[in-house]
């Protein structure tokens, strides 16, 4: 007897008129004046569901079969058969059924009914997966995932696991999370305090959650030449807008003898690989997508997969901008950084396409970036998507000692804290440049989905952190 999942049925037609046995979870159900039942069966396999037709005739219609609700799991076995009904291409005639687990409280399930807020959602962030949104979003990350090993490994990039605790913060920005031993109620009084906690602290020195594995991966990146980290980061920034997390995934690319333009391309064409994959192994996810959340959503990936590469100078999307006369809440003015409404009219109104801007001012910067020869300006990039707004950034690292130490210093960071990362410009160094790519923002651009709160399994946020 074939046991199979809900894909497997739309994926392999060969299936029709076998004896099978199918598991899962009850979508939908109702029971005819007839003596016949239909139930609606999920497994997580697909978006789609299949139906099951149970006849009054099976040894446990009366006693379990009428009292079957929505959430309940189920085991069925019957032979498969293309469907006569309208709203469905397959049917199994069921000969027998199994109830795994009834629903407690029915009338109480969180969602007994069929449709639901996001924001409810994430409320109930343990039952959210069962419902179609996020069943299809936890899908097309699972394959944008594969998709970004498979493109990196088949390129001899090498996977490093980078430290999640760290004592830097390779942004600058100061915006972590503080890793300690200590109860609160002890910690900090006075400086004098302070000092004598660290040391009594597990790791004898403060200590955080990473903002990036950057900084150690150039490590690596400087032995092996090829290599990549992927895992979660974190952020104690006091936002709740929906392109934030406190706890996200990135993708963080570090490559040695190799310059901006390197750069540029491998990011490019790694994230028009990806859309292809997606769009070859996960068709039925994006035709919900297409149906519930973006229109657009074809078409928009098709125009990715056949735009040319789109480079400007930091300076003349300035230019651009200033030129619009459109009314921006935030100053436009050379030297300043570009805010997100910024990013979004350069890709959604003016380009209508995804634009790499390069080569921006050092002082808006992180210190590692690599100094262009006017002094003025670092080698680096920011990748541009429409609706998202920056998807990647990267540059070339700095990779002149005395130059590196000079940034550190003008910065105001503790050079004696860095000094494991200037030795590695001490030692063979070499031209090396890097990108990081924010994970459930390449979700978003993919999915139409816009709030990364539902991109996430498990979404950390200010004030919320369920689960």
């Amino acid at each position: 007897m074939k046991k199979i999942l809900v894909y497997d049925i739309y994926k392999n037609h060969n299936l029709v008129n076998q004896f099978v046995t199918l598991s899962g979870w009850i979508r939908n159900r109702r029971h005819s004046n007839f003596g016949i039942s239909f139930i609606d069966i999920y497994d997580g396999s697909c978006v789609k569901t299949i139906q099951g037709i149970i006849k009054n005739n099976i040894f446990n219609y009366e006693s379990e079969i009428l009292k079957l609700t929505n959430g309940c799991a189920v085991s069925i076995q019957g032979v498969l058969v293309y469907s006569i009904g309208k709203n469905q291409k397959y049917e199994i005639q069921v000969h027998t059924i199994k109830i795994v687990g009834f629903i407690d409280a029915p009338h109480n399930y969180p969602i007994a009914s069929k449709k639901h807020t996001c924001e409810y959602l994430r409320l109930i962030p343990h039952l959210r997966p069962r419902t179609n949104l996020i069943g299809a979003i936890t899908r097309i990350r699972n394959g944008i995932f594969n998709a970004m090993h498979h493109f990196l490994q088949s390129k001899n990039y090498c996977w490093i696991p980078t430290p999640i605790i760290t004592t830097l913060d390779s942004e600058g920005a100061g915006s972590m999370f503080r890793v300690s031993t200590i109860e609160p109620n002890q910690k900090y009084h006075n400086q004098l305090h302070q000092l004598k906690s660290v040391k009594k602290d597990f790791f004898g020195k403060d200590t955080f959650l990473t903002v990036s594995g950057q900084l150690t991966a150039e490590a690596y990146a400087c032995a092996m030449t090829k290599i990549y980290t992927f895992g979660p980061t974190f952020r104690a920034e006091n936002s709740n807008t929906t392109r934030h997390l406190a706890e996200f995934w990135m993708l963080e690319v570090e490559e040695s003898f190799c310059n901006l333009d390197d750069i540029i391309n491998l990011s490019y064409n790694m994230i028009k690989y990806i859309i292809q994959y997606i769009l070859q192994n996960n068709i039925l996810d994006m035709e919900f997508f297409y149906s519930q959340i973006d229109k657009n959503i074809f078409n928009r990936l098709e125009n990715f997969l056949h735009t040319p590469i789109i480079q400007i100078e930091y300076i003349d999307a300035i230019k651009i901008l200033i030129r619009s006369k459109k009314k921006f809440i935030n100053i436009i003015k050379n030297g300043l950084d570009l805010s997100s409404e910024h990013e979004k009219y350069l890709v959604n109104n003016y380009f209508h396409a995804p634009v790499f801007i390069k080569n921006y001012p050092k002082h808006l910067k992180a210190f590692y970036m690599k100094l262009n020869k006017d002094h003025y300006t670092v080698a680096a990039m920011d990748f541009l998507v429409p609706n998202i707004g920056e998807l990647i950034g990267g540059s070339e690292r700095e990779d002149c000692k005395e130059l590196l130490e000079k940034r550190i210093l003008e910065l105001g960071l503790d050079k004696n804290n860095y000094s494991w990362y200037i030795d590695l410009r001490r030692y063979g160094s070499v031209p090396h440049a890097g990108f990081g790519l924010g994970f459930e923002r390449l979700i978003a651009y993919i999915t139409g989905v816009q709030n990364v709160k539902d991109l996430i399994p498990f979404p950390r946020t200010v004030n919320h952190a369920l689960c």
